[in-house]
């Protein structure tokens, strides 16, 4: 037990640095002495379930089990949602901006940052490499030494998020050779970096895998053509926006994808000095900037999937709820398929996010009391502009409540339709095609179920969001996939009328 109690000490201490809080100040949150969070943080201190859940409250952050795998949700179904929600920022967006926080040598302030467990992950990343971080509420400092320790990079933390790859567009520009760990992420099919190689080999830089990390080589120029793209990926456009942000000259990228991450990423850029035409196209114009030393400001605009997800919550439970800051611009497909399977809402006049770039809306869904019919084409994603690669698995359960047979096809992912299946488990009917295809057949008679969250992300939640729909009381198992990619799901949906109780064990 004292080696347990030590080990979530040393949790407890290096998230409360990560926060910028001081123990006075977290014994004050906490209701506490000063001393007695010493003897916490030392391991001497034996804690109740109790403590742990208002120490993880006050920290914006599951304790228990080192990393949140052992805590469980309990759902009790079958309740109709109501009220409003207010989306949170684009946890995508956050996560490849901080990772372009490195290029800029002077100070960073990014503004409402998610407390998810994958920002956590890549802050954890840069720490390790010598970055100053501070949290002030939801907003972050982010200060970068004049040398990184690369050398001691924290391992286990870049391998639990794939965004790690972005490392490699960062620091080419400061640094010869340097190794970054295999990026990891979601389980949900093989991700291949080949896109990436090839982008960056634009640039003179060389990526080798070799036991288990990236060894990249640089003899850094400007690209002698335009840099098109082997595949149109989120994450592979970002690379090769940072490889040719303090690249002199213009870099012209084509193929690339236009999707809201990567135009927040631009925005940033531009705050940088960096000159970006072409933001919301696929085909980009940069002209990069040598050197970046600039104090700026930066917010990232809301997250799309947050809306969706909330949408299928609501259609699955047959409730109206209105979804406030709603980028409007990424989820126009996704609204029209709903519409045409008889799914009425109402949206707001547009207005700007905080970025001033973005048009958010509020959406207000309302109830369909079971007459929604199965799309009568395919649901697929594809990459911006077309029904989002992230928003297919939410269309399961929403086609599960619709009369009818619906066909999803996720073609992206080898393993995600293959996570599809547990929701048969709560009462829906539902045929395994292939690896990529199922069909539903709908309307769902809803069940609860006792089941572990699976890896992927998406396919967790959309367990989660069955449950809500399920009479009785169903459990969801090591929700820390949900935890990586959500700040407070549960409690946001508790907030509209769920009824979700958390879980822990140790």
């Amino acid at each position: 037990m004292h080696q347990t109690n030590q080990k979530i000490g040393r949790l407890i201490y290096q998230i409360r640095q990560e926060r910028g809080m001081t123990q006075a100040a977290f014994a004050k949150k906490l209701g506490t002495s000063q001393s007695a969070v010493n003897r916490i943080e030392h391991g001497k201190q034996n804690l109740s379930l109790d403590t742990l859940g208002r120490i993880s409250d006050v920290l914006h952050r599951p304790i228990v089990s080192l990393g949140s795998e052992g805590v469980n949700l309990r759902v009790e179904g079958g309740h109709e949602l109501k009220g409003e929600i207010t989306l949170k920022t684009s946890k995508n967006a956050a996560v490849a901006i901080l990772c372009a926080s490195l290029l800029n040598k002077g100070t960073t302030r990014l503004k409402n940052v998610p407390r998810i467990e994958e920002v956590n992950r890549v802050i954890e990343v840069l720490l390790s490499l010598g970055v100053h971080i501070r949290w002030f509420e939801n907003d972050m400092e982010i200060k970068v030494p004049a040398k990184l320790d690369l050398e001691n990079i924290n391992k286990e933390a870049a391998r639990k998020t794939r965004i790690v790859i972005l490392l490699a567009g960062a620091l080419m520009h400061d640094y010869s050779a340097f190794k970054i760990p295999y990026a990891g992420g979601c389980e949900i099919g093989k991700r291949s970096v080949l896109p990436h190689i090839y982008a960056l080999e634009e640039f003179g830089t060389h990526i080798e895998a070799h036991k288990g990390n990236y060894h990249i080589n640089v003899r850094h120029h400007l690209p002698k053509r335009p840099v098109v793209l082997y595949e149109s990926g989120d994450t592979t456009t970002e690379n090769v926006m940072l490889a040719a942000a303090r690249t002199d000259g213009e870099t012209v990228i084509k193929m690339a994808s236009a999707n809201y991450m990567g135009q927040d990423l631009a925005l940033f850029l531009q705050k940088l000095g960096v000159k970006i035409e072409g933001i919301g196209t696929t085909t980009l114009h940069i002209r990069g900037v040598k050197n970046i030393r600039k104090n700026i400001t930066y917010s990232p605009s809301e997250d799309p999937v947050e809306a969706m997800t909330f949408i299928a919550a609501a259609v699955t439970t047959n409730s109206s709820i209105k979804i406030n800051r709603v980028p409007i611009e990424f989820l126009e497909l996704e609204l029209l398929k709903l519409e045409k399977m008889g799914l009425k809402f109402d949206l707001s006049d547009t207005y700007k996010a905080e970025n001033g770039f973005t048009d958010l809306v509020d959406i207000t869904i309302h109830k369909h009391n079971g007459k929604l019919v199965a799309p009568e084409d395919k649901i697929y994603g594809r990459p911006y502009p077309g029904l989002n690669i992230d928003h297919v698995p939410y269309f399961v359960p929403i086609v599960a409540c619709a009369r009818g047979r619906s066909l999803i096809h996720d073609w992206v992912y080898e393993d995600r339709a293959l996570m599809y299946t547990e929701m048969k488990k709560l009462g829906v009917d539902l045929e395994l095609a292939d690896p990529h295809r199922v069909f539903i057949n709908g309307p769902t008679s809803w069940r609860s179920a006792d089941m572990v969250a699976p890896s992927g992300l998406r396919p967790a939640v959309i367990l989660l969001i069955g449950m809500l729909a399920a009479p009785g009381v169903s459990i969801l198992r090591n929700v820390y996939t949900i935890n990586r990619g959500y700040e407070e799901l549960a409690a946001r949906l508790n907030d509209l009328g769920a009824q979700i109780s958390i879980m822990h064990e140790l």
